[in-house]
C-alpha cells in the first residue's frame, strides 16, 4: 500500500487540522495545514497511498469533518491505531479510509520496524474477516467493524452518496409509504 507515517497517543482533530486554518473549504489548503503542528514536514512528505500508524484515542476533540478531508485530500489511505474517537472513525470511513484497530503489541511491532527501516511499506488486506497487515516479516490481524470492513471492500461506504444515486427510487418509496399511511 504506502509508506508510514507514525504518531503517538490521542491525536486529536485540533492536532489533524488546527482551528486557525479549519476557515476554508479549500481541500488543498486544508491538506497543506494538516499535522503541521506536530509534524510540521507532513504536506511534504506525505504521498498517495501512505498510512498512518498511531496510539490510543486516535481522532479525538471535536467532531470536524475537515480533519480525515485534509489527510485524504494528501494522500493517507489507511489509518491503524490501538483505537479511535467514533465520530473521527465514522467520518474517515465515510470517505473511504480504513481505520483498524490493533492490539498494543501490534502497533509496537510494527512501529518498531518502521523504526529500523523509516522506508519500509505497509499492507493491508480487508478482504479477510479480520484485516491483514503485512509490514517488514510481520503479519498481524486487526479489527474492524464488519459492516464497515464489507462496505469498503465492496467500495458501498458513502451511504450519501448510495442515497444520491438511488433519489429516484427513494423518492419512488416514498410516495408509496404516504399513500400507505393516508389509506390507514
Amino acid at each position: 500500500m504506502g509508506r508510514v507515517f507514525k504518531l503517538g497517543d490521542g491525536v486529536s482533530t485540533d492536532a489533524i487540522i488546527p482551528g486557525r486554518y479549519n476557515v476554508t473549504t479549500d481541500l488543498a489548503a486544508l491538506g497543506k495545514a494538516c499535522l503541521i503542528e506536530a509534524r510540521p514536514d507532513f504536506a511534504t512528505a506525505v504521498q498517495p497511498g501512505d498510512v498512518i500508524v498511531a496510539g490510543r484515542n486516535f481522532g479525538c476533540g471535536s467532531s470536524r469533518e475537515h480533519a480525515p478531508q485534509s489527510l485524504y485530500y494528501f494522500g493517507i489511505r489507511a489509518i491503524l491505531a490501538e483505537g479511535f474517537a467514533e465520530i473521527f472513525f465514522g467520518n474517515s470511513t465515510t470517505l473511504g479510509i480504513p481505520c483498524v484497530k490493533l492490539s498494543p503489541a501490534d502497533r509496537q511491532a510494527i512501529a518498531g520496524a518502521i523504526q529500523q527501516r523509516p522506508e519500509q511499506e505497509i499492507d493491508i488486506d480487508l478482504t479477510t474477516a479480520k484485516p491483514t497487515i503485512r509490514c517488514a516479516d510481520l503479519v498481524v490481524h486487526g479489527e474492524m467493524p464488519e459492516s464497515t470492513r464489507k462496505g469498503l471492500v465492496e467500495g458501498e461506504w458513502d451511504a450519501l452518496g448510495q442515497l444520491l444515486d438511488g433519489r429516484d427510487a427513494v423518492a419512488r418509496l416514498a410516495k408509496r409509504l404516504a399513500g400507505a399511511i393516508k389509506a390507514a
